[in-house]
């Protein structure tokens, strides 16, 4: 399934389901979504942007290597808990600051911290799973 239509296509549908995961990842930490769907649906646009360009392209493009990206969500996902026992309350409980930007108040949370770090290890768990099934292919 390598057609010219695919191969021309791909590159566009990777950028939208992009632009959508970070849509739900940001939507999530108030309501259903999150990370780890979010995750998957970027993982899934890397693995189409992979089947049409090849793993090389994919490699490009993320820069960094997926169990690298998975590494930094690990430890975003940790410093989201760790927040918590510094200002001396249970462990992955929630904290919010809410900072003035520009004029207008905005809500940042450990909760959003830790669903970045839940879609970055998503991310790169199923992208280096995926990229390893089609080199594997390839061969």
């Amino acid at each position: 399934m390598n057609t010219l239509i695919f191969r021309t296509i791909a590159p566009v549908l990777t950028a939208l389901m992009l632009l959508f995961s970070v849509f739900v990842l940001l939507r999530g930490h108030n309501e259903p979504g999150g990370g780890f769907i979010g995750g998957l649906i970027a993982a899934s646009a890397l693995a189409i942007f992979g089947i049409a360009r090849g793993v090389g392209a994919v490699r490009r493009a993320i820069v960094f290597h997926p169990l690298s990206i998975s590494g930094a969500g690990l430890l975003m996902a940790t410093c989201a808990g760790l927040f918590s026992i510094v200002f001396a309350v249970p462990f992955m409980t929630g904290l919010w600051v809410y900072p003035e930007v520009a004029g207008v108040e905005v809500p940042l949370s450990t909760v959003m911290l830790f669903d970045i770090g839940v879609y970055l290890v998503v991310v790169g768990a199923i992208t280096s799973i995926a990229l390893a099934l089609e080199e594997r292919e390839v061969e």
